[in-house]
């Protein structure tokens, strides 16, 4: 049974399906300081310098060569997305890929008037 195991490890390997190439880490979205407002600090791989990023569908202009990055301010991310949205959309040379936005980055928030908490 061994020997059977063998073989077919042996046979994928030999027919190039073993493990996937590693691929470039997808892209990933911090939140930073842009002087007075915050910004979005965008960052990824890509493999030709040249190659066009775009957020959300909107061309923008990335900072690096391979390794990249961009900052957008936090109003133009809101213009650019649903209300709620949990990810961004990057595109590198037509690749899609999806950012997580830190949590609650495009939630909206309200003036709370009063806030109770009980002790049980």
């Amino acid at each position: 049974m061994i020997g059977l195991k063998t073989f077919a490890l042996s046979t994928l390997l030999a027919s190039g399906m073993a493990a996937p190439a590693l691929a470039a880490p997808a892209p990933s979205a911090k939140l930073v300081n842009c002087g007075s407002e915050s910004c979005l600090l965008v960052s990824g791989h890509r493999d030709e310098a040249t190659s066009e990023v775009s957020i959300n569908g909107h061309v923008v202009a990335a900072q690096g060569a391979r390794k990249w990055r961009l900052r957008l301010p936090v109003n133009t991310v809101r213009a650019w997305s649903e209300p709620y949205a949990r990810t961004i959309s990057v595109s590198v040379a037509g690749a899609e890929h999806e950012a997580d936005l830190p949590i609650g980055m495009l939630g909206h928030t309200g003036n709370l008037a009063i806030l109770v908490v009980r002790v049980k």
